[in-house]
């Protein structure tokens, strides 16, 4: 089975995004962002060979750009294909946590995902903790991403040591899974993946020949244990 483990069926706000249109060039399309459908989500899947994706929520400072119910309608529109990561606030913690206990069932909605640098946040800031707590008692993953920011947005929120460490040894049984492969810190992703077996990484967000050869040179070798 194939998965994508990191999607969004866009809406206009999504798509209005500025920090959006500095990642559009990289694909080479012209243009501004658009808006998307389930439809073609799932078009785009069958032509991929991709049997399930992950599709997300997204929220902001600014407020939801996907909201928790509007995932869940995505996810509804297609539940043999799709599963839906949930978007919590930030800046209302105890919000985050009763949003997570509404929609993270672990069939439908299997996980939360937070982008530290949309926030300006890193993962170790006490605004999470609770988001912790919930996804440990919902028995879901929290996803996140590690490295660099694509967009025009500082990257220091991505860097796993000292503050995605911070959160594994305070949360041991919390599932983290970082995504975008975590360049430049490869040296600290491979340490981080060693030490905590509840640390995982997927490698969205690249092609495979762009993917960073000494990360391939790792999943060869003691990654491939992992």
């Amino acid at each position: 089975m194939i998965v994508d483990v990191w999607a969004q069926v866009t809406t206009e706000r999504f798509a209005g995004q500025p920090w959006l249109k500095t990642l559009w060039k990289w694909t080479g399309r012209e243009g501004d962002p658009q808006p998307t459908s389930v439809e073609k989500t799932v078009a785009a899947m069958d032509r991929a060979g991709v049997d399930i994706t992950l599709i997300s929520a997204w929220s902001s400072p600014e407020g939801d750009l996907i909201s928790n119910s509007e995932l869940m309608e995505q996810v509804n529109e297609a539940p043999d294909r799709l599963r839906g990561l949930a978007t919590i606030d930030l800046t209302d913690p105890m919000g985050a946590v009763r949003e997570i206990r509404r929609v993270a069932d672990g069939k439908r909605i299997v996980g939360v995902r937070v982008v530290p640098w949309l926030w300006d946040l890193p993962p170790n800031d006490r605004r999470y903790y609770p988001v912790y707590a919930a996804c440990i008692e919902a028995g879901v993953p929290f996803c996140t991403q590690i490295g660099h920011t694509g967009p025009l947005k500082r990257s220091e929120t991505g860097r796993l040591i000292p503050y995605l460490e911070d959160v594994m040894l305070d949360f041991p049984e919390l599932v983290v899974v970082g995504g975008h492969v975590g360049f430049p810190w490869i040296d600290e992703l491979h340490t981080m993946a060693i030490k905590f077996p509840n640390f995982h990484v997927d490698t969205s967000a690249y092609a495979l020949h762009r993917l960073p050869p000494e990360f391939v040179a790792w999943m060869k070798g003691i990654g491939r244990k992992r």
